[in-house]
């Protein structure tokens, strides 16, 4: 049996692979929880954890890219009144265009990318009030 560490969506969970020997017939691994709250689950009772806005340490409202991609288009500017949920910017990563939402009702302070930079995962893209 291999452990590993993965990681997904932020979220980090520990497993264990074990190859079956002729037990499946399909010769795949199997993918054992480590953890015994894990194992008591159902599968049923998962729910992945979904991407939150994380402020920048010492900022309040900081909109962060949560993956590193390059950013296609700005939507917003200093001073204009957003929505929860009104897409911010697109930012492009692994292919795909990302829309960047409000997470909540605010104001836009501060821009910090324009279209064509690159950016990391947890950079600030926008801030709001």
């Amino acid at each position: 049996m291999r452990r590993f560490r993965v990681v997904v969506n932020g979220s980090e969970f520990e497993v264990a692979i074990e190859e079956l020997s002729g037990a499946t017939g399909s010769g795949r691994p199997a993918v054992v929880p480590v953890s015994p709250a894990a194992a008591a689950a159902p599968a049923s009772a998962f729910v992945p954890p979904r991407p939150a806005v994380q402020p920048a340490a010492g900022e309040v409202g900081a909109v962060v890219a949560q993956m590193p991609g390059t950013i296609l288009e700005v939507m917003v500017a200093p001073g204009e009144r957003v929505s929860r949920g009104q897409t911010l910017l697109l930012l492009e990563a692994m292919k795909m265009a990302n829309e960047v939402v409000a997470p909540g009702d605010g104001v836009v302070v501060e821009v910090r990318v324009a279209k064509g930079a690159s950016v990391n995962g947890g950079e600030v893209l926008v801030v709001l009030s």
